[in-house]
């Protein structure tokens, strides 16, 4: 099942999309860490799309896609906007081994992302830009260590 929301690229709209999230997971068969780890990425994905994308709040809708599949135990998350192009490229890898007050600004939410879901996605259209996330449930061992 499909279920699509559009909100206006502003902070105050991130727990509507939250609770969005949530409501796709659950219907997607994603046990309580699978959806907050999808919350977590869609969290930073729309912070950076309206922070860095849009250039402020206020300047553009973000549009939000969530695809599940229960009988797989897989949620798709499509995120599209039409800020100015994102090339994830140009983000370095973070030098996480290094005091905090040695870290570099900035790239550490596209490498979460990358850690909490099991796929991320982006393209750029002549409509805009999309990412795609994908979250799987868990199934045997792994799901036991995460249960204990």
């Amino acid at each position: 099942m499909e279920r699509r929301l559009t909100v206006p690229g502003r902070f105050d709209r991130l727990e509507t999309i939250a609770k969005f999230v949530e409501q796709a997971g659950q219907a997607a068969g994603l046990d309580e860490v699978a959806i907050c780890r999808c919350q977590l990425a869609v969290d930073e994905a729309v912070t950076n799309i309206i922070e860095h994308g849009y250039g402020g709040e206020g300047r553009g809708d973000i549009d939000l896609s969530c695809l599940g599949e229960p009988e797989q135990g897989q949620l798709t998350i499509t995120i599209s906007d039409q800020a100015k192009p994102f090339n994830p490229a140009s983000i370095p890898e973070p030098t996480l081994n290094v005091p905090l007050e040695d870290m570099q600004i900035g790239g550490l939410g596209l490498y979460f992302m990358r850690q909490v879901m099991d796929a991320v996605e982006f393209k750029h259209t002549a409509d805009g830009n999309q990412l795609v996330l994908v979250k799987r449930r868990e199934t045997g061992a792994a799901a036991e260590t995460l249960e204990e």
